[in-house]
């Protein structure tokens, strides 16, 4: 039987995430917080200030749980024949086929999130149930400022530009 894994990306991120992992991989937890420069246990389990749902804390901190769910996975399973990516997740699906290591991976993951947060003023939706033509025609007529991002599926559309337009689309 083929096995099929596929990471989640942003938007998945929920406070307490990665609850009963932190513990079993004690060493894993130790590298991260030491490349990140703070503690992804706390980030998770407390998300002070909101932290989980600022970009640059959201991603390192998803990476970080996908990679240690993939490692229980392997506890009990066979390496999967197709390992998929959504978004964000598409890194966890890299380390997880041996692309790079974890310590590169969350390097990497750490700076495009830091890189998506420093544009200020700006921001992502999804925009849920909408046709793509309908969606994009009134972003050009009414919102220059706003694009469509990503296209999740026939029903979820991500938007992104100017927070004061996000709001108004």
């Amino acid at each position: 039987m083929k096995q099929v894994v596929l990471f989640p990306g942003q938007g998945s991120q929920v406070q307490g995430m990665g609850e009963n992992l932190f513990g079993k991989y004690p060493e894993i937890v130790a590298l991260a917080n030491q490349v990140l420069g703070y503690d992804v246990v706390n980030l998770c389990m407390q998300n002070p200030e909101n932290r989980l749902q600022q970009t640059k804390y959201t991603q390192p901190a998803l990476f970080v749980v996908n990679h240690l769910h993939y490692l229980q996975f392997l506890e009990s399973n066979n390496k999967p024949s197709y390992i998929l990516g959504h978004s964000l997740g598409e890194f966890n699906a890299l380390l997880a086929a041996g692309l790079f290591d974890f310590e590169t991976g969350l390097k990497l993951v750490q700076k495009r999130g830091e890189l998506m947060y420093s544009i200020p003023g700006t921001g992502m939706a999804a925009i849920i149930g909408a046709e793509y033509e309908e969606l994009k025609a009134i972003l050009n007529e009414k919102f220059s400022t706003i694009d469509i991002a990503n296209i999740n599926s026939l029903t979820q559309i991500v938007i992104s530009g100017a927070l004061e337009d996000l709001e108004d689309v």
